[in-house]
């Protein structure tokens, strides 16, 4: 490989005046070995031979079993030594699940002083209403404030509003993810939503639960709705190296309440049928699933069997919905002021761009292994090493 920069190199580099001097030429012309490797490329059998070979070694499961026994068997031990790793890493995982849960029991007092402020049971005091970095403003943003009016509160607040109304509906219309499940006739009922908890499973199998806190309204009688997640944190038995950490693999909703004429979830149709014999035609009223948010405490069932096949559509929504209940996990219960505010957006977006750039290089990857197949010159392009996202406690989805 250095050989062959070199050589690029020799060959653009710019003329000496001398270089007309007929021994420059000399030893390409001894040696012969530029312009007879060149030839020999050129030769249709060298050619043809060297693909019969490539093609020889065919895929990495043909490449294994043309190995001798004795190298086969070494590769077999290998193996064992990487099950035992995967084994490893499933503890070690499980050991993360147990800090989460220990770390929570600390995080619960602090979200429970959260709750209290929303809801004015408890009005902070000038000291904790201190957060100088809110003051530092950038002159551009102190210019508007001076050539533009102040922004008028909402409707529903003055200053003698109590807490922070709609605080949880503002979180969730702010977060792409939520806002798209969110109807105009979901927002009555989550302006009621007074608070969404987790809470951990530290037992088998492992999970967690979504709670969702409710106020008294005129749509339901229940007070907390819930959705419970089941993860696995064990390697397959028949597929071990497929292992990748903790994965939702269950997720079970609750029922709801409707008062009488309130179900969201439903919308009723009504169908004019005409009799194919006698030409009279009826109205027929049908009730249908209806889009709602709330269509999320009612997740498609699992089978118990993990070798029955699922339907594309339901593993679609289940994908869905456990991408979802694990985003409220790690994101918005953690830091729903930042999403409030609409501070920890700005992070996505950062995170988006990432994946992004990511997506560009593999692209980019593709169109040059074309080239290289088709014959075309490779494109230049700038070589972005995009920044390693790990994340020990993300869950993978089934």
């Amino acid at each position: 490989m250095f050989g062959g920069n070199r050589a690029r190199n020799r060959l653009t580099m710019p003329k000496d005046p001398k270089a007309d001097d007929p021994m420059e030429d000399v030893e390409e012309e001894e040696t012969g070995e530029g312009d007879a490797t060149v030839q020999l490329m050129r030769n249709p059998a060298v050619l043809a031979a060297l693909q019969g070979r490539l093609d020889g070694l065919g895929s990495p499961s043909t490449y294994i079993e043309s190995l001798p026994k004795v190298v086969k068997r070494r590769v077999k031990a290998l193996k064992n030594i990487q099950l035992k790793a995967t084994h490893i890493e499933a503890d070690f995982y499980k050991e993360v699940q147990a800090l989460e849960c220990k770390y929570h029991k600390l995080y619960t007092p602090l979200y429970e002083q959260r709750t209290q402020i929303l809801s004015g049971a408890y009005e902070p005091t000038d000291a904790e209403c201190e957060f100088p970095l809110d003051e530092e403003l950038s002159d551009e943003m102190q210019e508007k404030a001076q050539i533009g009016d102040a922004p008028k509160p909402p409707a529903c607040m003055d200053e003698n509003t109590k807490g922070i109304p709609e605080f949880w509906l503002t979180v969730c219309k702010n977060v792409d993810l939520l806002a798209e499940m969110i109807q105009e006739h979901d927002e009555p009922i989550l302006k009621h939503l007074t608070d969404i908890r987790v809470n951990f499973s530290e037992a088998q199998p492992e999970g967690f639960t979504l709670e969702f806190h409710f106020s008294p309204n005129d749509f339901f009688t229940n007070t907390v709705l819930t959705k419970e997640y089941t993860m696995k944190c064990t390697p397959d038995e028949k597929d071990p190296f497929s292992f990748e950490g903790p994965e939702i693999i269950k997720s079970v909703g609750c029922s709801i309440s409707w008062k009488e004429g309130k179900n969201v979830t439903e919308k009723t149709i009504k169908k004019k049928q005409k009799h194919k014999s006698h030409g009279n035609t009826r109205t027929v009223t049908k009730t249908v699933q209806n889009d709602s948010f709330f269509n999320f405490f009612n997740p498609p069932s699992v089978p118990d069997d993990p070798e029955a096949e699922v339907d594309e559509d339901v593993q679609n929504l289940l994908s869905a919905d456990f991408e979802i209940g694990h985003y409220i996990r790690e994101r918005i219960v953690p830091r729903a002021v930042l999403y409030f505010t609409g501070e920890a957006l700005e992070e996505d977006d950062y995170d988006d761009e990432e994946e992004e750039e990511e997506e560009e290089e593999d692209s980019e990857a593709e169109e040059e292994d074309e080239d290289e197949e088709t014959g075309r010159p490779a494109r230049k392009g700038k070589s972005k090493t995009a920044k390693a996202k790990g994340d020990p406690q993300e869950c993978k989805q089934q």
